[in-house]
């Protein structure tokens, strides 16, 4: 069933208006604010800047990544996981608040106001010193890892990191996931609440019974507006992600922690970590986008 089209034309083919005087203005202001502020750390803080230095902590000599580098895959790989079980649990109860069974809203949405209601460091902490030191030795992954063969070990090294940190890495990345879930769920609910009844009419009329009314009519509708507050979520991930660097995670957060307490250059590493931060958020950014893109202009008439 194809989506409904309206006869208004589709803002992909409006034209953007350029830039104005104003906008050059307003840029020229925030571009001299801040040199002045940098200008004023710089005469506050009475040394020259060292920046040269945090050259070989992105990138050691030898071509291998530096501190902060290892930090920003150690980020990644935290994202990629923790945003897997986020859609996982997420998509779960989003659609369970939106079943007509009265136990499974119950348990969706005691899942979403419990772990939204909670911060997330207590979350941190709960599941750090509940699985890591409970559930996680009773599994026996790190265990398992120290003695399996090489090419294992080398496959672990990419998609987890440290061997002797798999404990932790599991459990902040399900501890991410719990937290970021609940509000996919709340993305994935919403998505589907935006679906016309119309189109739950049709499916009806048609014979198919809920989970294929779901999987092959409402779902692809609702994905189209899911898609940008679902992209605001994987970058809200990377983001909270700074929060497991407590337990030690060696992230990005952590690391630049590590290196602001062995070189003293509190500003040039801060400044490098937020810049390092930017980049990862803008890139899912600009990657959402495009595909929002694509998918409006393969699916409005």
């Amino acid at each position: 069933m194809r989506p409904e089209s309206g006869g208004a034309p589709h803002s992909g083919g409006r034209r953007r208006p350029g830039p104005t005087r104003l906008d050059f203005v307003l840029l020229g202001l925030l571009a001299a604010g801040l040199a002045y502020v940098a200008w004023r750390v710089h005469a506050l803080g009475g040394t020259a800047w060292e920046w040269h230095v945090l050259g070989q902590y992105l990138l050691r000599e030898d071509g291998r990544p530096g501190l902060l580098l290892q930090g920003v895959f150690t980020t990644i790989r935290l994202t990629c996981w923790s945003a897997v079980i986020a859609l996982f649990l997420g998509v779960w109860a989003g659609m369970a608040r939106t079943s007509p069974s009265l136990y499974l809203r119950l348990v969706g949405g005691t899942y979403v106001e419990l772990c939204r209601n909670m911060p997330p460091l207590v979350l941190v902490f709960l599941c750090y010193f509940f699985l890591a030191d409970q559930i996680a030795p009773a599994i026996g992954l790190q265990s398992a890892l120290r003695t399996a063969p090489e090419w294992v070990k080398a496959t672990a090294g990419v998609l987890i990191g440290r061997i002797d940190q798999v404990d932790a890495f599991v459990t902040a990345a399900f501890t991410l996931g719990l937290y970021e879930g609940a509000y996919v769920a709340e993305i994935v609910r919403g998505g589907v609440s935006s679906v016309g009844a119309g189109q739950w009419e049709a499916g009806r009329a048609l014979g198919f019974p809920r989970p294929q009314l779901l999987l092959f009519i409402i779902m692809p509708q609702a994905v189209r507006n899911m898609i940008p507050p679902l992209a605001g979520q994987i970058i809200s991930t990377i983001k909270d992600s700074a929060i497991v660097s407590v337990i030690s995670i060696q992230e990005l957060t952590f690391q630049g922690m590590q290196l602001m307490a062995t070189t003293y250059l509190t500003m040039e590493v801060w400044t490098c970590v937020a810049l390092l931060y930017f980049i990862l958020t803008f890139s899912c950014s600009l990657a959402a986008g495009r595909l929002e893109q694509r998918l409006r202009r393969r699916y409005t008439v």
